[in-house]
């Protein structure tokens, strides 16, 4: 048990640290558990054949089909168009929306499918993207409490069978889960809106939240692109002639990045890196000349490249821009943007990364990329539906390329063929997920290699690698030994208040760690508390912590999708608290009333 203890409290410290990534942390717990003695080989490496890994495989797989076939996205829009010109009604629905697509959706990519249509809805009603974008994030983790598709949700069932005990269906969720997506909805919608930010923040330069719109224009404001405009002509003599823009060097020694060349009438925005350069081309560069005021007394070291002209603050040379985020699985992260020659890929220029309320348009291709980043993108038009089935990129613009009606009506057939299959029948929910991802495939849906890139591996090894953890804290008697100092401290007060305190501490580690690692250490003391101790019913105490689990309001740190809205949206992270606590108070109240009525507790015995 003492060394289970020192195991879990590096694990503790490891996962708040953020040193590790999670799935990293959860694979050197389950080799420590192993290698320790602590688990034999077999209960070692159990978690890898759990039906809850091959359930998250199969949901991975699902979503991705309809995301690919654009059926969830044109479910987010038609939601989101009900919210019409009123903001009120446009967070109602945005929040909905979010809640009714993570319903059978990983939370990150229901949010990623529905951003397009918040930041359309955003540029027609001239309402900032800051008040929709934390209400969307919002509403797709109150959706992850309605229903058995959730990671933290999974993973609960999975300790569950570990401990021989009955696993949750995919509906055994709703009848709390649905009460907490109706209160955290309205909530948002009557008072939550009115906490939100008005527009960015105010060390932010755009008038407006970044994703406010995909209006050109707006973008160019946003990330004062006008304020770094320089435009220089090649001389007949000068050391540019004949060079490729590769050779130039203006990118590594002036931190020059080149948006479009102009020969002759020619305005030229795809642009190569082997592209010769000759006299009289015009070029139109974004950089930053500290050493003098734009338009008066050029730098001499560029003046011998090329013959420097005034630009007027409002002559841009006309661009097709777009935004991207990086989704969270994105192997781009970590990697600059030189590293992964990211214009040769996409050919597309980046013109600027948007991190922490502030656009970075010098030096950002040698900025390793950070989930939540957002970059901004120019070149051709045709490009844009490449970057469109990228599962690793976000686009914020509305899908250009038609839809495949047969195959967007195959994948909502399968889609629904599957949670039936899995709500009303007796088969196993992981082997019912993995047939209704492979039919996916079977239906040429999707492809082998496309069914692979969409699982979040890293979600899969989490709670495979934190399995293990259950087991040891319940072999070892640690989860006993917790479970009887919540009794002593709270049992004496009755089954509420001992409930109350188990979804109370479990929110509270949510806040600032991982949900699946938080489940996978609270749900194995709740079992045991219920089972060993109490007399209560143990699975009713594991789906408060299921629940609790998802509770992840108050920082931005409780889950991904928070992060994921924080840059671009212009938040702080006292936005989350000041909105969030509230709602976290609410949904605390809502798990306290529903849970007891549809999962009775027990009682405590006397004595």
């Amino acid at each position: 048990m003492t060394l289970t203890l020192i195991i879990l409290a590096v694990a503790v410290l490891l996962f708040l640290s953020d040193r590790l990534r999670p799935d990293v942390v959860a694979l050197l717990v389950m080799l420590a558990l192993g290698l320790s003695g602590i688990l034999d080989s077999t209960e070692t490496f159990s978690g890898f054949s759990r039906s809850a890994v091959i359930a998250i495989i199969g949901i991975f797989i699902l979503a991705e089909g309809l995301r690919r076939t654009g059926l969830s996205e044109k479910l987010g829009e038609a939601l989101i168009r009900l919210g019409g010109q009123n903001e009120s009604r446009l967070v109602f629905t945005v929040t909905l929306a979010g809640a009714l697509l993570s319903l059978f959706m990983n939370n990150i990519a229901a949010a990623s499918v529905l951003m397009p249509a918040i930041s359309s809805a955003a540029r027609k009603t001239g309402i900032s993207a800051s008040r929709l974008l934390m209400p969307l994030a919002f509403g797709t983790i109150l959706g992850g409490m309605a229903t058995l598709l959730t990671t933290t949700n999974i993973l609960v069932s999975g300790i569950l069978r570990q401990q021989g005990l009955a696993g949750f269906g995919l509906l055994d969720f709703a009848p709390v889960g649905i009460p907490i997506v109706v209160f955290g909805t309205i909530y948002m919608a009557t008072i939550g809106w009115r906490l939100l930010p008005a527009q960015a923040h105010p060390e932010t330069p755009a008038t407006r939240a970044l994703w406010a719109s995909t209006d050109e224009g707006d973008l160019e404001g946003v990330y004062r692109l006008k304020e770094r405009l320089i435009r220089g002509r090649v001389f007949n003599d000068s050391p540019l002639v004949g060079k490729t823009i590769r050779q130039s060097q203006l990118r590594e020694t002036y931190k020059l990045n080149l948006v479009a060349l102009q020969r002759g009438n020619k305005l030229n925005e795809t642009i190569s890196p082997d592209m010769e350069l000759k006299p009289g081309d015009t070029l139109h560069l974004i950089g930053r000349l500290d050493t003098y005021p734009v338009g008066q007394i050029p730098i001499p070291e560029l003046e011998k490249l090329l013959e420097l002209l005034n630009v007027p603050q409002d002559n841009l040379p006309p661009m097709k821009l777009v935004e991207i985020v990086l989704a969270p699985r994105s192997p781009l992260l970590g990697q600059t943007l030189r590293q992964v020659r990211f214009r040769e890929k996409y050919g597309l220029n980046v013109l600027a990364i948007w991190r922490a309320g502030w656009p970075f348009r010098t030096g950002h291709s040698e900025m390793p990329l950070q989930f939540g980043d957002a970059l901004l993108l120019q070149g051709p038009a045709g490009q844009i539906p490449l970057l469109q089935t990228e599962p690793d990129l976000l686009v914020l613009v509305k899908r250009t390329a038609p839809i495949d009606k047969r195959k967007a009506f195959l994948a909502g057939l399968v889609m629904l063929t599957t949670l039936a299959t899995a709500a009303f029948s007796s088969f196993p929910t992981g082997e019912v997920m993995l047939a209704g991802g492979l039919l996916m495939v079977l239906l040429r849906i999707l492809d082998m290699d496309q069914a692979y890139r969409a699982v979040e591996w890293k979600s899969v090894f989490l709670v495979a690698g934190m399995l293990p953890l259950g087991t040891a804290l319940t072999k070892t008697g640690a989860a006993t030994m917790f479970g009887d100092s919540l009794l002593a401290l709270l049992g004496h007060s009755g089954v509420i208040i001992l409930l109350a305190g188990l979804v109370a501490l479990t929110i509270l580690f949510t806040q600032i760690m991982n949900g699946a690692a938080v489940a996978a250490i609270m749900a194995p003391i709740a079992i045991q508390l219920a089972q060993n101790t109490t007399g209560m019913d143990p699975r009713s105490l594991a789906m408060a912590v299921a629940l609790a689990t998802s509770v992840a309001f108050i920082t931005p740190l409780g889950h991904p999708v928070n992060v994921l809205v924080m840059g671009p949206g212009g938040y702080k992270f006292t936005d989350y608290t000041r909105i969030g606590l509230l709602l976290t108070l609410l949904i605390f109240g809502v798990i306290l009333v529903f849970l007891p009525i549809f999962w009775p507790l027990g009682i405590i015995p006397a004595g």
